[in-house]
């Protein structure tokens, strides 16, 4: 907690370097609103999100999600996890990799030289322990790489999460620090830039007599506005700007994601999801704009495969779409 308190300070939005991590990695994910610290399932892939979430449940599982974001950006996940009985520790590790296909490369003059191929990817190394019956901690390592053309950058970053579980009532609530770390280089040209950070807390619960679980997550709890306002772009095409107030209910619920589950057996869940910050920022001026904001997606869940899909909209007319397959190896070998 005091490294948190240290580096509460870094970058919000587009000042900061690698804004990839904060995409999502997971159909899962997408589903509930691209922001979830809390749905306690055993998908691996939610590890990226919240190291405290592994646990023995995703023992000898690979996750493998296909991402297909606009024009063509093609964005894949690959994690595994293990769990270690006499370390008493879980481990996880995986590589979130976006593709962004083939650019043409030009001077400042605007000569072609050729084409070049920009790639962002990061690879994370995760490990999570119990504590007494109702508590599990969590810790992920990052290694970021960008690569675009001539301009390069790495860095190194570490989350850290912690779980409550109380199945009794069934409630689960978390709070993690993500993306605390630095560059370690810098593009060339340019001074060094801080990572994303983001502290978060959410809170799952699951009705006892009904089939549904409510999830709400709060997301840059280190700082109350995060709302862009762009008062030149506002101002020259006649949207209202937003009221320089220490406190206002939009500020608020930027903060917030919700999300629901519908539990209808064993073997299928629906999921959907509500970003306000995304709605926010999406809409034109004051006018809405379809569904944006909005999220969701289904699961069918066998003993030895998952398939989840995720769709979240970011404009009125168009969604990405998320495919996600989880496998337990271990019950594939067994005789």
């Amino acid at each position: 907690m005091l490294f948190t308190l240290q580096l509460s300070a870094q970058t919000l939005g587009g000042n900061a370097v690698f804004n990839f991590l904060k995409l999502s990695n997971s159909p899962q994910l997408s589903a509930l609103g691209g922001i979830n610290i809390t749905a306690q399932t055993d998908d691996a892939g939610l590890v990226f999100q919240n190291p405290a979430l592994l646990s023995p449940a995703m023992h000898a599982q690979v996750n493998a999600v296909f991402n297909s974001l606009y024009d063509g950006i093609k964005v894949y996940h690959l994690a595994g996890a293990y769990t270690a009985d006499r370390l008493n520790t879980n481990f996880s590790a995986g590589i979130h990799y976006f593709n962004y296909g083939s650019t043409t490369e030009t001077d400042a003059s605007g000569n072609v030289l050729g084409k070049f191929r920009p790639v962002d990817w990061v690879f994370q190394v995760s490990a999570s322990r119990k504590y007494l019956e109702k508590w599990n901690y969590g810790l992920a390592l990052k290694f970021i790489s960008s690569d675009y053309g001539q301009y390069s950058s790495n860095g190194v970053a570490m989350d850290a999460g912690i779980l409550f579980t109380d199945t009794s009532k069934k409630i689960t609530a978390s709070l993690v620090a993500k993306n605390m770390g630095f560059q370690l280089k810098k593009y060339e040209g340019t001074l060094a830039d801080d990572l994303p950070f983001d502290l978060q807390a959410g809170i799952t619960k699951r009705l006892a007599k009904a089939p549904f679980s409510f999830s709400l997550t709060a997301h840059h709890l280190h700082r109350f506005d995060i709302n862009y306002n762009d008062t030149a772009f506002n101002n020259e095409n006649g949207f209202a700007n937003d009221k320089d107030q220490r406190f206002s209910f939009s500020k608020l619920v930027s903060h917030l994601v919700l999300a629901t589950t519908i539990h209808i057996d064993k073997h299928l869940e629906v999921h959907a999801g509500y970003n306000f910050l995304r709605r926010k920022e999406l809409n034109i001026g004051n006018a809405g704009n379809g569904l944006n904001g909005f999220s969701m997606g289904v699961s069918v869940l066998f003993p030895k495969i998952q398939v989840r899909y995720g769709r979240a909209y970011y404009q009125n007319s168009s969604a990405y779409n998320q495919l996600g397959i989880n496998m337990k190896l271990n019950s594939w070998w067994k005789k």
